[in-house]
């Protein structure tokens, strides 16, 4: 809970400063060194604990630096590398890193923006930082997932083995998971020709085929995942007839809500935004629109997912905000609008609870009608 805590201070901090933070000094006085602080919990002060502006030259390459390296029991443990908050994390243009850990007794290399962090090791060769990472955070979209593993890296339970060993697993799952986003999107040939094999009875797979499973596949998909939302949301409107504010659901709404379509492409990862769109809040964004289908068109209530909520709107407008889903932490919310479009968030346990939020949600759209 305190790990937890501490990165949401920090992902307050770029809120508020972000856009003040326009030197890579300044990212890392305001954001690198808290989190080395207050989130892994190491010493910044002490510089046997936190050695900044490290220099150990390399072959021919001398006086170059990394910006930090973090010292435990009297052993480089991890390099820190740092770059401007907002610019791209680019391995190119951290050299230092490739190098450093190839002389250091380093296993853990971290490159970081302030607000996005990579953690590297050396799963492919020993005592060569490989090039994807085991590990990545976005203090603007803090998945509760890696928590367990941050607080591996921490002063107080760093375990090398123990990091090591979770890493190689940890990497593949974040590649798999890109991979079937990738191509719930956008199938590629290989994969189309797969399904194809597995159940395409005409013979050889011409270029024609793998035109019409291409099309197919992607459809499968959208249909898998619209039927999954319906079976959750059937299954929560059947258990919420009757809800604490006295409003009440019937059947014939469950009923209604069996023709409710996910776009083909309402899944995603996006892997230049780093905006994974999940099934809870697809879940979440139909119980609205179930809600709102009683007052108004439900093709007009629209939903945009960013980095750090799930927003809905009226006609996909941003100055027409509807709701927004707080769902990338272990507390969930609803965070409502008043007049003023003043947003309040309000702790939910299950979907079920958005129900209680059913006259709110219907006030605020008819501020804008």
């Amino acid at each position: 809970m305190e790990l937890s805590s501490s990165l949401a201070n920090l992902a307050k901090k770029i809120q508020t400063h972000g856009s003040s933070l326009i030197t890579e000094e300044a990212t890392k006085t305001a954001l690198v060194l808290p989190f080395l602080s207050n989130v892994l919990g190491y010493d910044v002060f002490d510089p046997n604990e936190v050695i900044p502006e490290y220099t150990a030259d390399t072959g021919t390459k001398k006086g170059e630096k990394v910006d930090y390296a973090i010292v435990k029991n009297g052993v480089i443990q991890i390099l820190v590398e740092c770059k401007k908050y907002g610019e791209a994390l680019n391995l190119k243009h951290a050299s230092q890193l490739y190098r450093y850990f190839s002389v250091t007794n380093a296993r853990i290399a971290i490159l970081t923006n302030g607000s996005d962090y990579k953690f590297y090791t050396d799963l492919d060769a020993p005592n060569r930082m490989d090039e994807k990472p085991f590990l990545e955070l976005s203090l603007e979209d803090i998945d509760e997932h890696v928590l367990p593993e941050i607080e591996k890296l921490t002063k107080s339970a760093f375990d090398v083995d123990s990091i090591i060993s979770a890493a190689g697993e940890l990497k593949y799952l974040s590649q798999i998971k890109k991979v079937v986003a990738s191509q719930m999107k956008e199938p590629e040939d290989e994969f189309v020709k797969f399904i194809a094999s597995r159940v395409y009875e005409g013979g050889i797979i011409t270029a024609k085929v793998k035109e019409q499973f291409y099309s197919l596949s992607k459809k499968a998909f959208a249909q898998y995942i619209n039927d999954k939302v319906n079976e959750r949301l059937k299954s929560a409107l059947d258990s919420s007839t009757d809800v604490p504010n006295g409003n009440s659901y019937s059947a014939d709404l469950s009923a209604k809500t069996t023709d409710i379509v996910i776009p083909e492409d309402a899944v995603h990862f996006d892997s230049e935004k780093n905006v994974v769109t999940t099934q809870d809040e697809l879940d979440g964004y139909n119980v609205i629109k179930a809600i709102l289908r009683e007052v108004v068109d439900v093709k007009r209530v629209i939903h945009r997912d960013t980095q750090s909520y799930f927003g809905v709107l009226l006609d996909d407008n941003n100055r027409k905000p509807l709701c927004r889903l707080h769902f990338n932490r272990n507390q969930k919310y609803i965070g409502l609008f008043d007049a003023e479009k003043k947003e309040t968030r309000h702790p939910i346990e299950s979907l079920d609870d958005i129900f209680e939020h059913a006259s709110h949600l219907k006030k605020t759209l008819a501020y804008y009608e």
